[in-house]
């Protein structure tokens, strides 16, 4: 199985610098997307009831 995966990855991904490229874009765009949420939501989450959001209510009339 693993043999499939890593011949199919050659030959369709890394066999052509272009297309090795294109995998490399897309990969770190959807890195970055999932490490942006990872990081938002830890944030969030340590600083519970001390975000704008969770105290808007208080200050607002």
């Amino acid at each position: 199985m693993l043999n499939r995966i890593a011949r199919f990855c050659y030959h369709y991904v890394f066999k052509r610098s272009s297309t090795f490229t294109l995998g490399a874009v897309i990969s770190v765009m959807y890195f970055e997307r999932a490490y942006d949420d990872a990081c938002k939501y830890i944030f969030e989450t340590v600083n519970k009831e001390r975000l704008w959001k969770d105290i808007k209510h208080l200050y607002e009339k």
